[in-house]
């Protein structure tokens, strides 16, 4: 009762500082994701014993050469990275081959990719066509809040099929396909008040965000595993860490970013 108690004081602390960073505005917003994105960072550096300073320094420049310049080369560059390395983890994920590290400059470039490269557009998500949209970012928050609070009832009272027992023993198929259940219909509802995007288009990201995020939430799981460790931190009093929180939404944000921006 106590552990419960805790875990969703903390969470209620998590969900409000995010809306208010966003309601506040677009740089209240960008502060608090920079922090997350360094404490993220930190985090993953533990999970796979990378030393240094080189990680924090290249999210710095990271940050300001983006916000800068969002419609700039390096962001569809950086983006195709990004989604081909998504790609990647989950051949990894789904063949369950173990992700080795000769030296530093590998693990370095395995947290630009995974963490650094995700957060930047995780950070960029709510500038649609060069304009802070906030009412977009809390959106796609409540699809994602939803389809996890879902896949978690469900999964708890009915759920009997493992999804992916070698990873993440406790997610159940069931669980899986009630958060989706749930998030497409969090999804129509957000399109009669959020006209941003048709129906349909809100339907696609409802889609995207359940599924990915599901994977997201897998391939970080993986990289726990493989370091012998149940959470990513202790930030978050009953929730892990900062990561454990964003790991499905760093996972989804390339994804809905390239949906948004290349083809609606």
């Amino acid at each position: 009762m106590r552990n419960l108690l805790r875990r969703s004081f903390s969470g209620i602390v998590y969900i409000l500082l995010f809306i208010s960073s966003i309601l506040f505005s677009q740089y209240t917003y960008l502060i608090l994701t920079s922090i997350f994105g360094f404490l993220c960072i930190w985090e993953f550096s533990k999970i796979i014993n990378l030393k240094g300073f080189a990680s924090y320094i290249i999210f710095a420049l990271l940050l300001f050469l983006i916000i800068q310049r969002q419609e700039s080369y390096p962001v569809v560059l950086i983006l195709g990275i990004t989604i081909l390395s998504g790609i990647y983890f989950l051949y990894q994920l789904f063949t369950k081959k173990v992700t080795t590290f000769r030296n530093d400059r590998e693990k370095l470039g395995l947290t630009i990719r995974y963490v650094i490269f995700s957060m930047t557009f995780l950070i960029l998500l709510p500038f649609y066509d060069n304009v802070f949209h906030p009412y977009l970012m809390i959106s796609i928050l409540s699809i994602i809040w939803v389809n996890d609070s879902f896949a978690f009832l469900v999964g708890k009272n009915i759920g009997k099929n493992k999804l992916f027992v070698s990873v993440s023993p406790n997610k159940t198929i069931e669980g899986f396909l009630g958060g989706l259940v749930f998030a497409l219909l969090a999804s129509l509802f957000i399109s009669k008040y959020n006209t941003s995007f048709s129906m349909l288009n809100w339907l696609v990201i409802g889609f995207i965000v359940s599924v990915f995020g599901t994977l997201g939430d897998l391939i970080e799981s993986k990289f726990k595993r493989q370091a012998n460790i149940k959470d990513s931190g202790n930030l978050m009093p009953g929730h892990g860490g900062i990561l454990d929180r964003l790991d499905s939404l760093l996972f989804v944000a390339p994804f809905v970013y390239l949906y948004i921006n290349f083809i609606i």
